[in-house]
């Protein structure tokens, strides 16, 4: 905490949120501790479901419980702090900011990652059943996780180190929910070049990248589908893929909205795009997962099955 007071006169910022209007801060809370509840609760579930079944032992569910508890790590990282700024504390220190920034980009890209290893199963699942299980084995699926949590914490870990670098002076109201990136850099009053320029380098190459796998897979999935004699063989594949597909859009339509664009255009008119990505979608996997999955839906309902029998009085 010593360096951070000798390179930044700066010991704390003051996150303005999503409105500065007192009338606004009960309505905010309840409906984001909503929905950080019904987001902890149907991770969890879905956790719950793929470990207690054993037919959902599969690389797809082996992914899909990773991607769920990284989701609410990631909510977590982000919606408690917005909740005590709705109703009383709105300043966060200097440490606390860069950690919550730390974490943002560490889970978020995760979950980028993540995606990209699913379309890669789904891919090897359709286009090539005959050597899935070799392919998609225990060893190989680990050793995927493992890639997609250790390289966003290296990402993340770059450009926290480059922002502990800058100074920051009199200036230090965040007019956002969160510590991102972009908003920090214009509170700088000393040079961001190297902090712009590796982020116009690296940072697309860890966000674009997981990104264009999961397009190579789907349209080499798209091309095998399109082959299938039979309508019901493709929208057996095509179902296979649909939820998968949905989440994708929404996480990557909201994430290049706001970060592929210069920092100078950067407004508070992309808030609504980062709590899609943030918030929203990891509230709404878990639905768009067991909706359009039978399999993920028996798993749920034997696992409430078995919560009510123990629940039951004997």
């Amino acid at each position: 905490m010593e360096r951070v007071n000798q390179t930044s006169s700066v010991s704390e910022f003051i996150l303005l949120g999503l409105s500065s209007r007192p009338g606004d801060q009960k309505p905010l809370f309840i409906l984001f501790l909503t929905m950080y509840l019904v987001t902890i609760t149907g991770n969890l579930l879905i956790i719950l479901a793929i470990h207690s079944d054993s037919q959902l032992q599969t690389p797809m569910y082996f992914f899909l419980s990773f991607l769920s508890f990284t989701d609410i790590c990631f909510t977590t990282t982000i919606v408690p702090r917005m909740l005590v700024s709705f109703l009383s504390e709105k300043t966060i220190s200097y440490a606390e900011c860069l950690t919550q920034m730390y974490f943002i980009y560490a889970l978020g890209n995760t979950d980028s990652c993540l995606l990209a290893v699913m379309a890669l199963d789904r891919y090897v699942a359709i286009c090539d059943p005959f050597h899935y299980v070799t392919i998609m084995n225990h060893h190989r699926c680990v050793l995927l996780v493992a890639f997609s949590c250790s390289l966003p914490h290296l990402h993340s870990l770059l450009h926290t180190l480059l922002l502990n670098r800058l100074t920051f002076c009199d200036n230090n109201v965040i007019h956002h929910f969160l510590c991102d990136i972009n908003s920090l850099l214009k509170l700088s009053c000393s040079s961001t070049f190297l902090n712009e320029i590796v982020i116009m380098s690296e940072g697309p190459v860890v966000l674009v990248t997981p990104f264009v796998c999961i397009t190579f897979s789907y349209i080499r999935i798209l091309i095998t589908v399109l082959k299938i004699p039979s309508a019901a063989g493709k929208r057996k594949a095509f179902s296979t893929c649909g939820s998968h597909l949905t989440v994708v859009t929404l996480f990557y339509g909201s994430i290049f909205y706001v970060y592929l664009q210069p920092l100078s255009t950067y407004t508070a008119r992309d808030h609504i795009a980062t709590l899609v990505y943030t918030v929203l979608t990891s509230m709404l996997n878990p639905f768009i997962y067991s909706l359009r999955n039978k399999d993920l839906k028996q798993g749920l309902r034997k696992l409430m099955g078995r919560r009510k029998s123990q629940a039951a009085p004997s």
